[in-house]
Order: C-alpha cells, then sequence, then structure tokens
C-alpha cells in the first residue's frame, strides 16, 4: 500500500476511528488504529503478537482491529462493493468480451475456502474434504480481477454449488430480481439469435441459462472443447482475484484463530480493501506470487434452456465472428 493510499484511507476512515481521550488514559490515534488492523491482514500474525510489537494492550489491539473493519464495512462498501445496476452489469460484461473474449458475461464465480481454527462443538460442519476446518468465502469478480458480489459464512462442508443456491445471488438470478440486463445478440452474430447474461463457473456449479459451466467428460467433440477453453480462460479471473487477495493479505494462507462470526467480519473488509488498492501493476506482482503458491478451490440436473444457451455460445465460439486465433492450438 502506497502512502498516498495510506493517506486516503485515513481520510475515509479517521472520522469514525477517533475517540475522546479521558482523565484515565489518551486515546489512540486513528493512524494506528488503522496500522493495527492492516497489519493483522497483511501478516497474518496473532492479535498477542501484535500487542507486543505495538506496545498495546491485547484488548486494546482486538478493539481497535474490529473498529477499523467495522468502519470499513459502514463507510467504503457502497462505493468499493455497491449492489450491482443494469448499467454495472453492461460495463462488466463489455469489459470481459474486450478482456477475456467472452460476451455477455457477467463475471466469474467460484469459491474459496478460508481455514479457522475448529469451532468448539459444531461437529462435522465446517469440516471440509481437504480435512480442515474453514468458512466459504464465495465471489463473482469482474473482468479486472474486482469483486463484484461475495457471501462469507457458509460451513465448510458446503460444496460451492450448495453455498451458491443459498446465497442472495443465487436466488435473486433465479427469481429475476437482480437488474440483470434483457437478452441481446453476440457480437457481428445476430444470425444465432438473443442470447441471455451469464455467469460462468466451474463444474461444482449448476448449469442454467444464466450460469455456464464446462461440458463434462473426456471423449468430447472439437467445438465442445474450444467452448471450455474460452470458458476457462474467462472464468480464471475469479481464482486469479482469490490469489491477489490471498498475496496481499497473508493471513488468509494461515489458519485463523477466531470465532466463525468474527471471521467473516476479516473477510468483507479484506474484499472490500482488495477493490480499494486495485492496480494493474500491483496484481501483476501478486498474480506471479500467487501462481508460486498455488491455489486449491460437484450439480443439479440442468434445463433444457441451459443446455440450449450453451450450444448456442459454443456455436459462437466456433464461428468466424466469436473464435479468436490461438483457440485451436490450445486444446
Amino acid at each position: 500500500m502506497s502512502a498516498e493510499q495510506m493517506d486516503e484511507l485515513l481520510s475515509l476512515l479517521g472520522p469514525e476511528l477517533t475517540r475522546q481521550s479521558t482523565n484515565y488514559r489518551a486515546a489512540i490515534e486513528p493512524k494506528q488504529r488503522l496500522a493495527v488492523a492492516l497489519r493483522y491482514l497483511a501478516s497474518g500474525d496473532s492479535l498477542v503478537s501484535l500487542a507486543f510489537s505495538y506496545r498495546l494492550g491485547c484488548s486494546t489491539v482486538t478493539n481497535s482491529v474490529h473498529m477499523v473493519y467495522a468502519a470499513i464495512e459502514n463507510i467504503m462498501m457502497e462505493r468499493f462493493l455497491p449492489r450491482p445496476t443494469e448499467d454495472t452489469w453492461k460495463e462488466v460484461a463489455q469489459c470481459f468480451w474486450e478482456k477475456w473474449n467472452f460476451p455477455n458475461c457477467l463475471g466469474a464465480i467460484d469459491g474459496k475456502h478460508i481455514v479457522i481454527q475448529a469451532p468448539p462443538l459444531s461437529g462435522s460442519q465446517y469440516f471440509n474434504y481437504k480435512k480442515t476446518f474453514s468458512i466459504v468465502l464465495m465471489a463473482l469478480v469482474d473482468a479486472d480481477h474486482r469483486f463484484r458480489v461475495i457471501k462469507v459464512g457458509d460451513f465448510g462442508r458446503t460444496s460451492d454449488g450448495g453455498t451458491y443456491a443459498g446465497s442472495d445471488l443465487g436466488k435473486g438470478m433465479e427469481i429475476k430480481t437482480l437488474h440483470v440486463p434483457t437478452s441481446t445478440s453476440l457480437p457481428d452474430a445476430a444470425h444465432l439469435g438473443e442470447m441471455p447474461f451469464v455467469m460462468v463457473g466451474d463444474a461444482a456449479f449448476p448449469l442454467k441459462p444464466y450460469l455456464m459451466r464446462p461440458y463434462p467428460g473426456k471423449n468430447l467433440t472439437h467445438q465442445k472443447r474450444i467452448f471450455n477453453y474460452r470458458l476457462s480462460r474467462a472464468r480464471m479471473v475469479v481464482e486469479n482475484a482469490f490469489g491477489i487477495l490471498a498475496s496481499r493479505w497473508r493471513i488468509f494462507h494461515r489458519r485463523i484463530n477466531l470465532l466463525p462470526k468474527n471471521v467473516d467480519t476479516l473477510v468483507v473488509p479484506g474484499c472490500i480493501l482488495h477493490n480499494f488498492l486495485l492496480a494493474p501493476s500491483e496484481n501483476q506482482r501478486l498474480l506471479d506470487e500467487a501462481e508460486q503458491q498455488g491455489r486449491h478451490m460437484g450439480g443439479n440436473r440442468p434445463s433444457r434452456d441451459a443446455c440450449n444457451v450453451r450450444e448456442a455460445f459454443c456455436t459462437f465460439f466456433n464461428s468466424p465472428e466469436g473464435s479468436v486465433t490461438w483457440q485451436d492450438r490450445m486444446v
């Protein structure tokens, strides 16, 4: 984080972090509260270790961290992680076409497990397939690795598809309350008819008219392999976004020794700050780190409409209007 970004952050949050001094103790300066909270995210050090480093009491550090994260969510959410509008969706889709050659795309969706200590009396609810305890961060990401919609807090044992189905995003897409633009023709391909706007996900997600997943199986036709490649290329932005998030905020590389409800209040500010700090040159450095570290992140019976939409995208990607020059050698 640059000095200018730190100053901007302090100007946004400072009034919310200011407290009156009393006859018994001097109030902590907003700048120090912010520094402690950012250090906790960036280093992953324990709160006890931070208290020792800053020569502060453990309760003071804990209160400062919670205060800063609450301020980030209350003050910065509307600006840096707002609820998408119809115009926002159109901008996201245009950017996906220009950068990743996937038209009518609302974003790439995936889940990330945030590893936590085993909560008391929780049984196997938080125990995931990797044999760790976790909560799930579900995110829809745009072409610039920016989080557009997030959901935090589902049990680690819940599949990505299950988390999505129970989310406001999943429910809203199903009942059409999220201001998604109406169907439109693909670029230079009016002969294919009007196509819906869609999200892209992996095989863990259900195939829906508004949610594309890869064709399953190994013995696929060349055209279907092309579709899978093009979808995978567009979907990579969400994996990259998680990689950037964890490289910037090292706490997500470690087991977080907090109760799940407190982890939730940590993850949301981390995502908001991720959007606040986005810069292309910094992203590339963090992406390189994420690739070195590595990242590891099942479905309902699809409807005929969903299958038809996927077939239409497949046709488009294999047509002169929708193909890219390098796709044949990639499959």
